[in-house]
């Protein structure tokens, strides 16, 4: 997903410790302030590299949104002085205290740093290594194909990965297809659209994705169905490495764009008038786009992403309801006009076996979503922020089983304490913890980031990236096949779902333990 971004606050200036703290939130949930990023130095393309250009990064004083990806990765506040910087339920922690090594001697500190087993070189000029997004690892070749319906925001609109036949002729498809999100990301980053733009076109414009665009599905048997949803700041591409494995280990898998202006960008088509069409003599349907939405001066964070969190979980059941209505045989009128066979997908989901999935923002959606459709039969949420969660939720408002993966360097206190109240008692709710991992460990960007770039915005963690995803996605595929009642053999990854295994522990590193008196 592409990181979500914070809000407002003091603008920074981009050099050194200081834009690599303030960079940080690059993909995944809080907005931020203005930060001036001097462009300088090999790594931008150029005239870009004589640019001084002004980008903020990082929560405002009141405390704003985790924007793109959730790339932060902050400690909770500590005492007094830093309830300004991060009210109740801002879902920001401060780095006003705090030893560096992440620990503060209070309680709520994250443990020092979890050792890393083996970990692998990090930082490489290997372009091979950094800038490929990973294959699917199992039996199945992926496909993927895009599906908007209506012609309005409150139709449906995403991205379909399942397993497809084997082709050669087919090409991969674009990992972010229009130009429009390169602006969404620079907005979302406050960064100015045309550096932005061209940072990110230079960057990534020709970067694919392993699944072949409009493949022909793969008939034969009935695949269960996975609904994923992203974080703040992202859109429909941008957790491919998961979607992707997910597919190839025999999955179909929706992943949403959400429309509640947290996405950095999406867009409907809508009808031209006749004229229009006439005039311009090109297709009578257009692209209206919808930008991110940051909140507004004085307007309190948590009514806003618990409103925003009601329609991603309501989106996620349309996506649930549409793919149930193809695979029924009913019609579908995909208004994007791709090549895609949608008859093929006839009778091809198990409706038996239904699940959700999501990262960050995309995790509290994942909640949401579980206690409000009893057909998802579980749920996994991927380094999950609490904030957007209503307080009914916990009153045993979600029954199904629940597993939580957490990012070693993003989670703080009050968010884990929000965490182990959802569990309970539940043994079928669980947490863990990827050692040397962070919240932007999950989406794409990891895995196209070269050395300079990832250490400049913490796209990386101690971690090598590959093992990270592998982690994370085994540990679901055991939780899927147990809750599922899957017939595969996921099962060899059981421990991981416990937390036993390499560079994983279970439950969290945060020290929620109470103080002891001074």
């Amino acid at each position: 997903m592409i990181p979500s971004l914070p809000h407002g606050g003091t603008a920074r200036h981009l050099g050194g410790r200081g834009i690599r703290r303030d960079a940080q939130s690059l993909l995944g949930m809080a907005p931020r302030q203005k930060l001036v990023f001097q462009a300088q130095g090999r790594f931008l393309p150029g005239r870009l590299s004589q640019l001084k250009t002004k980008a903020k990064f990082g929560p405002s004083p009141s405390g704003r949104a985790r924007q793109w990806l959730c790339l932060r990765d902050r400690r909770p506040p500590v005492g007094a002085a830093a309830a300004p910087l991060a009210p109740q339920g801002s879902g920001w922690p401060s780095c006003s205290s705090g030893r560096r090594d992440g620990s503060t001697g209070r309680p709520g500190h994250r443990t020092p740093g979890l050792p890393v087993k083996a970990p692998m070189e990090m930082w490489t000029n290997s372009t091979e290594r950094f800038y490929r997004i990973p294959e699917g690892k199992g039996p199945h070749s992926v496909g993927c194909t895009d599906l908007m319906t209506e012609d309005a925001a409150e139709g449906s609109f995403l991205r379909l990965y399942y397993p497809a036949c084997d082709a050669t002729d087919t090409e991969e498809a674009r990992w972010i297809p229009d130009r429009e999100y390169y602006q969404g990301l620079s907005d979302f980053l406050n960064m100015y659209r045309v550096v932005g733009e061209r940072l990110f076109h230079y960057y990534v414009g020709s970067v694919t994705c392993p699944a072949k665009s409009n493949a022909a599905f793969k008939p034969g048997e009935k695949y269960p169905l996975l609904i994923f949803s992203h974080g703040l700041g992202a859109f429909r591409t941008i957790y491919s490495a998961i979607c992707i494995e997910m597919a190839s280990q025999g999955f179909i898998v929706a992943a949403v764009e959400h429309r509640d202006e947290s996405a950095s960008a999406t867009y409907y088509c809508k009808r031209r008038s006749v004229s229009e069409s006439r005039e311009e003599s090109t297709s009578n349907m257009e692209k209206e786009w919808i930008y991110y939405r940051k909140l507004k001066t004085g307007e309190e964070e948590r009514c806003l992403r618990h409103k925003q969190v009601q329609q991603r979980a309501q989106e996620c059941i349309k996506a649930l309801n549409l793919i149930l209505k193809i695979s029924s045989g009913e019609e579908v009128t995909n208004v994007l006009h791709s090549d895609f066979d949608w008859n093929s997908l006839k009778d091809s989901v198990d409706t038996s076996r239904i699940a959700v999935m999501g990262h960050s923002f995309g995790g509290a959606t994942v909640i949401e979503s579980l206690s409000k459709e009893i057909r998802f039969r579980c749920g996994i949420a991927l380094d999950v922020w609490m904030l957007p969660v209503g307080d009914d939720i916990y009153q045993n408002s979600v029954q199904q089983p629940l597993l939580f993966i957490n990012s070693e360097k993003f989670q703080w206190a009050d968010n884990i304490l929000k965490i182990k109240k959802l569990i309970s008692n539940d043994t079928n709710k669980k947490m863990i913890t990827i050692k040397g991992s962070v919240h932007q460990s999950f989406p794409d960007f990891t895995f196209i980031s070269g050395g300079i770039i990832a250490r400049f915005f913490k796209l990386k963690g101690e971690i090598d990236p590959n093992e990270a995803i592998d982690i994370s996605n085994h540990a679901s595929l055991a939780f899927l096949q147990k809750h599922l009642s899957l017939k595969k053999d996921f099962d060899k990854w059981d421990s991981l779902v416990d937390g036993i295994g390499p560079n994983v522990i279970p439950g969290s590193n945060i020290d929620i333990s109470p103080a002891e008196p001074e």
